[in-house]
């Protein structure tokens, strides 16, 4: 018996990268996959803060030693973005579920603000911080 001859069938080819023009909510959706990337890394530095803390005064002397100097504020500050832009996009992600905000305006307005406000909310609570101690 001959093998049965398959019909060709040419599936489209998806567009590249190329093709696209970046847009707000294509740029936001990268930063909300690498900032809950990152927070990874985040959290592993809280937990080795508690680690310490709960190790006694040597341990956690290095750790406040660490975290008080320029690099270790630096990545408290990233850290705090990070955490900050996230959850804003996630609330960005919660006004799409409820079924708003999905015309052109709104979208990019969303987009635009959720980095915008991320800047703004990190930078008070710093501020905050550094005022109250």
């Amino acid at each position: 018996m001959a093998p049965t001859a398959r019909p060709t069938v040419t599936a489209p080819l998806s567009p590249h990268l190329q093709i696209y023009r970046w847009t707000w909510t294509m740029a936001m959706s990268v930063f909300h996959r690498i900032t809950g990337t990152a927070l990874y890394g985040g959290t592993a530095l809280v937990a080795i803060w508690l680690v310490t803390l709960a190790s006694g005064p040597a341990a956690y002397a290095w750790v406040a030693w660490f975290f008080g100097s320029i690099l270790g504020k630096l990545v408290l500050f990233a850290y705090t973005w990070i955490l900050m832009h996230h959850m804003l996009g996630g609330l960005r992600h919660f006004v799409w579920d409820v079924g708003q905000g999905f015309d052109r305006e709104r979208r990019m307005n969303l987009a635009r603000g959720t980095l915008i406000a991320s800047v703004i909310v990190t930078v008070a609570i710093w501020a905050v911080a550094l005022l109250v101690r």
